[in-house]
């Protein structure tokens, strides 16, 4: 029961968990080991030296967001159930290109979150579709909300909102980060986050120029080369189509 008010307040409060459950070998029948995010367990399988192998397992399937059976040795047999944070696109920049993104990426099950401090561009009549409209500083708006499960657009071509964005989203458990913007906006990007102390492995998860390579022209084609990228990266793809 304990394992069980847990599970249920993690998933109240959108935070990633998985459960393992013994279903076949020498551990108990049943047995069920509850792991969060960082790696931390409660309950008991009786699994002896390959409880931090599945413990090590389920977390790599909490970041995919799948469910397996795993075995290990002497026919022991767990399946590892996964519980993820909803999938959720959030838009820095409530410009063109986010109108039709937001649309596609609701077809897709994605929770949507619009984020901009003008409140020209964020109004209610242009993003009736989205599930969340923020009128903030991005920054403040992404501080503390991104998962493992968030995937973060920057759209604003503005360093004053695309900069501190990507300060806050490329050191967080967020999938994906992307950036709009040319080769050369992207290479002067790449200037002023190295000298805002951003290391070479976290810029190396931005997707910039963002998007497939697919040619685009149009805010909708764009808007579906974004998404399109962002597909790829959650199916474990690189994402890379040739110009």
């Amino acid at each position: 029961m304990v394992i069980h008010d847990a599970l249920r307040r993690a998933i109240e409060a959108e935070q990633p968990i998985a459960v393992a459950t013994v279903i076949a070998g020498a551990a108990p029948i049943g047995a069920k080991l509850l792991i969060d995010a960082a790696g931390t367990a409660s309950g008991t399988l009786d699994a002896g030296a390959v409880t931090a192998q599945i413990i090590a397992d389920a977390l790599a399937l909490l970041q995919r967001g799948v469910n397996e059976v795993r075995r290990y040795g002497d026919g022991l047999e767990v399946f590892i159930e996964t519980y993820p944070p909803p999938a959720t696109l959030l838009v820095v920049g409530a410009v063109h290109i986010a109108i039709p993104l937001v649309t596609i990426a609701r077809t897709l099950q994605f929770r949507t979150v619009v984020i901009d401090a003008r409140g020209a561009f964020a109004t209610p009549e242009r993003f009736a579709h989205a599930d969340e409209l923020v009128h903030a500083w991005p920054d403040e708006a992404l501080a503390g909300r991104l998962t493992s499960n968030s995937h973060v657009v920057v759209l604003t071509h503005d360093p004053k909102l695309d900069d501190p964005a990507l300060l806050v989203a490329l050191p967080s458990a967020a999938r994906y980060v992307g950036a709009l913007g040319s080769p050369r906006t992207h290479a002067r990007r790449l200037e002023r986050l190295r000298a805002a102390g951003v290391g070479e492995a976290q810029l190396a998860r931005l997707h910039a120029p963002i998007g497939l390579r697919i040619g685009g022209q149009s805010p909708a084609e764009i808007a579906v080369s974004i998404i399109a990228e962002i597909v790829a990266v959650r199916n474990g793809r690189s994402g890379a189509v040739p110009s």
